[in-house]
């Protein structure tokens, strides 16, 4: 994410992700023959998140694993290069997830999960951690909310919520639509914006399995361009190369 004003690092990994990614591994592992592992990988033009870009719209190269466990428990890696301001020396960022996802009602799935954001080998303290769940529909529309009381690694609470949709035109291609605001309670010392709106718009085309081609319009307000900057915020265009296997 954007980076906030430098404060002293923080190296370690907090403890509640050290034991329950310990615990989540040991349970699975304890059935190898119930869990699942999945990957993801992606080579996109520009990392947007929640609207802005954490490439600075350079290219970012991401990949990731899953595993889950019959029971819903899951615990996953995801990491993906980015560029912060040069007084960071941040180019990656690495989450860290444990989670449990199933289904509440015929139709209706739930993902609830604590999700670490860590960039190794920075000068600043960006690393935190955000308490998410999505709740989903007939694996068409999604309504999403992320809390975390140091919202993009600074002093303020922060609270984001998504609205979704997907939209199926054949078995080949598929329309994405969301729109996000993210409001934040701010510190009496904090820089931020009260909150910032965006919106995207994704044309989903299966190439050949395991293999899809994304083209995405991403825009934010003023707010988000006032927060983060022109290099950062804004309307832009994401096309990327994407598979999960």
């Amino acid at each position: 994410m954007p980076m906030q004003p430098p404060r002293p690092r923080q190296a370690r990994l907090p403890l509640i992700f050290a034991v329950g990614g310990a615990l989540a591994l040991l349970t699975l592992g304890a059935r190898a023959d119930a869990a699942t592992l999945t990957g993801n990988a992606a080579l996109t033009s520009d990392y947007v998140w929640r609207g802005s870009s954490q490439s600075r719209g350079d290219p970012a190269v991401q990949a990731g694993f899953k595993l889950a466990g019959d029971s819903g428990v899951y615990a996953s890696v995801w990491g993906s290069s980015v560029e912060f301001a040069p007084s960071t020396h941040a180019s990656s960022e690495l989450d860290f997830t444990l989670g449990w996802a199933g289904q509440l009602a015929p139709d209706w799935t739930l993902d609830a999960n604590l999700l670490h954001y860590r960039y190794p080998g920075t000068t600043a303290d960006l690393n935190w951690t955000e308490l998410n769940g999505t709740l989903t529909y007939a694996d068409r529309y999604w309504l999403a909310l992320g809390y975390s009381n140091r919202a993009l690694g600074g002093r303020d609470a922060g609270l984001y919520t998504q609205l979704g949709a997907r939209l199926p035109v054949n078995e080949r291609l598929r329309f994405e639509a969301a729109a996000g605001y993210y409001r934040f309670d701010r510190d009496a010392r904090s820089t931020l914006q009260d909150g910032y709106a965006h919106g995207q718009l994704s044309a989903i085309w299966a190439v050949k399995a395991p293999l899809e081609l994304r083209l995405s319009a991403h825009a934010t307000d003023r707010d988000a361009e006032r927060l983060f900057g022109d290099d950062y915020a804004g309307d832009r265009i994401e096309a990327a190369l994407q598979a999960s296997f």
